[in-house]
């Protein structure tokens, strides 16, 4: 008998888990930058090496994000860069090995119309949407229009989530659930204090899908540290400034992970 194939959500998981005891890696970039053109061949390099890969959606007021990635967006954006462009470039290129999500904020994909954009992800072989503005409790909509195509909608969590809301955060979250490390915005370095270990345990204690850390984690030393406290980390505004600067992304993800023994 042929074994069912994984939904997209389902994916996401077993590439974060296939990582351990490592922590997976989540790597993001932003779609179109620092140019357009160079989109499908940096979003390939760094699928190559990444275990899991968030394409962030341009948008005028990334609020959850720090300057690096509010940068990026607005120049994406002025080279045209759209959720429309991006899957339809998606859909283009080949299959890639690391599973593919979508971060974007709510209003393009209210834009887009749910039920066209899960037809449309689904089409581009997009496994998940991260919404940092959308309210666990007015995200019912989406995430059924998601579901029915077998995509994730990947639930964020925080410090200050209080317990019962975060059993119900992780209950209806798929692929993993977001633990943002820190209030605040995407890019700072975050030392991984005890109290954030902590946090992420309260996490992990309920979660019944893999937890990924992320918001400042930039160095090997974070992610050893998080090593046996998370599932994977997700590494977004240093990666963007390497992009940036021209530099190769796989190489520098690998000397991210942490060395075996």
């Amino acid at each position: 008998m042929t074994a069912p194939t994984a939904t997209a959500h389902e994916r996401i998981g077993a590439a974060i888990r296939k990582a351990a005891p490592a922590p997976a890696i989540v790597a993001f970039l932003t779609a179109g930058y620092p140019k357009r053109e160079q989109f499908r061949a940096h979003l390939a390099a760094v699928a190559a090496e990444a275990d899991v890969v968030e394409i962030g959606v341009p948008f005028t007021d990334p609020m959850a994000d720090g300057v690096t990635i509010q940068r990026s967006s607005r120049e994406a954006l002025a080279q045209g860069v759209t959720l429309a462009w991006i899957l339809d470039e998606l859909a283009a290129m080949p299959a890639l090995d690391a599973p593919l999500l979508l971060m974007s904020y709510l209003n393009p994909l209210l834009a887009f119309g749910y039920d066209a954009l899960a037809t449309a992800a689904s089409r581009a072989r997009v496994a998940g949407f991260i919404v940092p503005d959308l309210p666990f409790d007015e995200g019912d909509d989406l995430r059924r229009a998601l579901e029915a195509r077998g995509i994730a909608l990947v639930q964020m969590a925080t410090p200050v989530t209080t317990p019962g809301r975060l059993a119900k955060v992780c209950g209806a979250s798929r692929g993993f659930v977001y633990a943002v490390t820190m209030t605040g915005t995407t890019g700072k370095n975050v030392a991984v204090p005890e109290d954030v270990i902590a946090y992420l345990g309260r996490v992990r204690a309920v979660s019944p899908v893999p937890v990924c850390a992320g918001f400042g984690i930039r160095t090997r030393e974070q992610v050893a540290r998080l090593a046996g406290h998370v599932d994977g980390v997700v590494v977004g505004s240093a990666l963007v400034e390497v992009l940036e600067r021209g530099e190769d992304p796989a190489a520098w993800l690998r000397a991210l992970r942490p060395v075996a023994g």
